[in-house]
Formats: structure tokens, C-alpha cells, sequence
């Protein structure tokens, strides 16, 4: 899935901005890289995602955490309802899953399977089936 989500072959324009897959042993490791070349060779070209054992890591700027999400202000009303603060919907799943409809992840079934456990109105189910619609 990962390999088909992003546009793995681009040059990063920033450091702080690399697409890459972190491994946390050797059979994650070889996995990650034999899914890379199998991901090249469709492609036609070198893949530029970094494979890097995974290290400290450091959560993104508020501002890209839940991005497409954030964007939909009709539907952040209603997560701004449900979390008070901030770090709690950066940590909240019902928000993360939501983020990745928004991104055309999922499928229509998997939506209509979770969508009553996100905590949204009647309004905000209807606009997320539609705005995730136009993702597939």
C-alpha cells in the first residue's frame, strides 16, 4: 500500500521532508527493501524513498499533523467539538482514519464499516462520504 500512496521516484526538495520507510529489524528491513525494488520496476525508474533503521522519532509540526483533515473546516468544527486540545486530536484515531479517507486511503465498504465510530453528526458522515467518494 505504501508504495502505490506517494510519488516515491520525486527528489525531495528538503531534508525535513523525505519520503522514507523505517525498519526495525532485519526481516522488516528485507522486506522493505524487496517491496522497493518490486515498486521501482513497475515504476520504470529508481525509487528515492530512504530505507533507515528506525531511530528517535519526532512527531511533525502541529500544522501538518491531520493535514487534508485540517483542511476541511466543516469537518475540524466538529473534531474542535470533540478535543479540547490539540495534542489530543493529533493523538485521536477516529481523526487519524478520517485524515486518511480525505487522502483516498480505504475503500467505501471500510468507510461504511468505521464511519459510526468517529463521532460525527449526520451532516458530517454525509460530507465525509462525499468528499471521500471523490477520492476513488
Amino acid at each position: 500500500m505504501f508504495w502505490s500512496s506517494d510519488n516515491h521516484c520525486a527528489q525531495p526538495w528538503s531534508r525535513q521532508y523525505i519520503s522514507a520507510v523505517f525498519y526495525g529489524n532485519d526481516e522488516q528491513k528485507r522486506l522493505a527493501l524487496a517491496t522497493k525494488e518490486r515498486a521501482a520496476a513497475r515504476a520504470g525508474r529508481p525509487i528515492t524513498t530512504e530505507v533507515a533503521p528506525l531511530g528517535t522519532f519526532y512527531l511533525a509540526e502541529d500544522y501538518h499533523q491531520k493535514y487534508r483533515l485540517r483542511g476541511r473546516r466543516d469537518l475540524m468544527r466538529e473534531f474542535k467539538s470533540m478535543y479540547a486540545n490539540d495534542a489530543d486530536f493529533v493523538n485521536s484515531t477516529a481523526a487519524a482514519r478520517v485524515n486518511g479517507f480525505l487522502g483516498g486511503n480505504g475503500t467505501p465498504d471500510l468507510l461504511e464499516k468505521e464511519i459510526d465510530s468517529y463521532g460525527l453528526s449526520a451532516e458530517g458522515k454525509a460530507r465525509l462520504r462525499e468528499l471521500a467518494g471523490r477520492r476513488w
